[in-house]
């Protein structure tokens, strides 16, 4: 790839692979263009870790000089990243904890173990369905790995099924830097009214989901306000279905083009969860996770980030780190011993909590689409299998194969 100062982020994700390999050829820290707009990227695991704990680094976008200046507006098409309305995504400290431990408490280890019959249950209809397609060619993400993540999300939340097509739609357009700015800014807005008629209808008739949970969770101290449930809601449907999505096909791809990984995996000789660890690292659902700011000068070697300017972390960079991973960190290695040192879902006071829940929907649908399809294997050359235009996320477009 041509070499640029700033490297200007491809939005069209034409060549990932080459993009990866430029960024983590540049250095720990590169100065990269995010549609026009300048900011840091880390690729350095080390440096990662250094800076995700790192108090003089915020959420808050009013610590962004080029948002204060007015440079960039509600007009820039990655805005809806980074001005989120208040939740636990877009704040920090003391603030950031009240908000996180209350999403915690609703997001425990027992909600997650008593959503796992769920998931399983959600997993067989949808492969029930694929049955019925014989040997024809479908597209996996859209029968399968796209409505699984929806699903189970909405199930935890308590969204009515009838509503997952606008969700998905509004979520794709969302997400896709082909959808014009004043499309996506009202998409947006009908999200807001959306999630705030769910958490007003749950404030009033309260049931058993993670909704009614946000709303009561009190920790001893005052509730969540309604923009902080609605904000926290936004945030966590969406990245609880994007960031599975990816992983899931991302798996499924890797998988298909090593058979004798596959073999291994199918047969016992590693465990499956050691496949989600791998994909996690080696081609991370999340690419450019966007952003953070700097409150004051913070010195990394040689490299000053200024105060206010933005740092993104390049996650699918971080995890090919040779000095983590070996120097075959860009192979696909089920025998890896570090795959679970990746930083895929964060590291320190943000990171995801979403992880466990990501990691147990695909570490069911995994096995039982291998199971139920011993036969499966791509309709495509695997060259052919394309990403949509979207920047932040490792979103493919479409993802055919034969079932068997």
């Amino acid at each position: 790839m041509t070499q640029t100062c700033p490297f200007a982020i491809d939005p069209m994700v034409g060549d990932l692979a080459g993009e990866t390999a430029y960024l983590r050829a540049a250095g720990p820290l590169t100065r990269i263009e995010l549609l026009g707009v300048p900011a840091w990227t880390v690729t350095e695991h080390a440096v990662a870790r250094q800076l995700l704990v790192d108090p003089r680094l915020i959420k808050d976008i009013n610590g962004w000089s080029l948002w204060n200046s007015g440079v960039v507006t509600r007009q820039w098409p990655l805005i809806g990243m980074i001005d989120a309305g208040r939740s636990m995504f877009t704040v920090d400290g003391a603030e950031h904890r009240r908000l996180r431990i209350k999403t915690t408490q609703a997001l425990s280890p027992r909600r997650l173990e008593d959503i796992r019959p769920v998931i399983e249950r959600l997993t067989s209809e949808l492969l029930d369905d694929l049955s019925a397609a014989g040997d024809s060619v479908v597209d996996l993400k859209e029968v399968f790995a796209y409505p699984l993540p929806m699903r189970v999300i909405s199930e935890l939340m308590g969204v009515d099924r009838a509503d997952h097509p606008m969700l998905l739609t509004w979520y794709k357009a969302f997400f896709s830097l082909l959808t014009p700015q004043d499309e996506r800014l009202r998409v947006i807005d009908e999200m807001d009214r959306y999630y705030t008629d769910l958490v007003r209808k749950k404030t009033a008739d309260p049931t058993d989901d993670l909704t009614s949970a946000l709303i009561l969770a009190t920790d001893g101290g005052e509730p969540l306000t309604e923009e902080e449930v609605v904000g926290n809601l936004k945030a966590l449907v969406a990245a609880g279905h994007e960031t599975t999505v990816g992983l899931i096909l991302n798996a499924v791809r890797a998988l298909l083009t090593r058979p004798e990984q596959l073999d291994k995996v199918r047969s016992g000789d590693i465990e499956w969860k050691q496949a989600v660890e791998e994909t996690l690292r080696w081609d991370s659902p999340v690419t450019h996770l966007l952003m953070r700011f700097a409150t004051e000068d913070i010195t990394i070697g040689d490299t000053v980030i200024e105060k206010g300017e933005g740092v993104v972390m390049s996650y699918r960079a971080i995890g090919r780190d040779t000095a983590v991973h070996g120097e075959d960190s860009d192979e696909f290695d089920l025998t890896r011993t570090t795959s679970h040192r990746h930083l895929t879902f964060g590291h320190g006071p943000h990171i995801c909590p979403g992880a466990a829940l990501s990691r147990l929907e695909a570490g069911i649908a995994l096995p039982a689409l291998f199971d139920r399809f011993p036969n499966i294997r791509l309709a495509v050359p695997v060259e052919e299998i394309r990403n949509l235009p979207v920047l932040t996320q490792n979103d493919l477009a479409a993802f055919p194969v034969h079932l068997g």
